[in-house]
């Protein structure tokens, strides 16, 4: 059975940093693309960050240079670095996983199978 479970999430001030991970069970994360989306309130899920089986990655444009994917594939874990937060990245942030092997680095949240239950992060001003 597939489990990603998120944490990592908290408030902090705005210019201040978060580490996100995920630990996955059931589902590799070396061998499935991967992504991290998020939900503010009002507003539609929306992909950050997507990294696939060979380590390609793709980036929102307004994260792009302030965060980073990655994963450890020891640990058959995701990881989203985020620098210089921005109240506008408060929201509820999922990690998901790809339903077969390989496959785009997609934002697009269709193309994933399995998602985690979220994690809060909340940025002030």
């Amino acid at each position: 059975q597939v489990q990603l479970v998120e944490s990592g999430g908290g408030s902090v001030p705005a210019g201040g940093s978060l580490r996100l991970s995920c630990a996955a069970s059931g589902v590799a994360a070396s061998n499935y693309r991967m992504a991290w989306f998020r939900q503010a309130p009002g507003k539609e899920r929306e992909g950050v960050a997507a990294i696939n089986s060979v380590r390609s990655t793709d980036y929102k444009d307004s994260v792009q240079g302030r965060f980073t994917i990655s994963r450890d594939s020891s640990k058959n874990t995701l990881y989203l670095q985020m620098n210089s937060l921005k109240p506008e990245d408060t929201a509820m942030y999922y990690c998901a996983a790809g339903e077969w092997p390989g496959g785009w680095p997609s934002l697009t949240p269709n193309v994933y199978r399995f998602w985690g239950q979220g994690t809060q992060v909340t940025v002030s001003s």
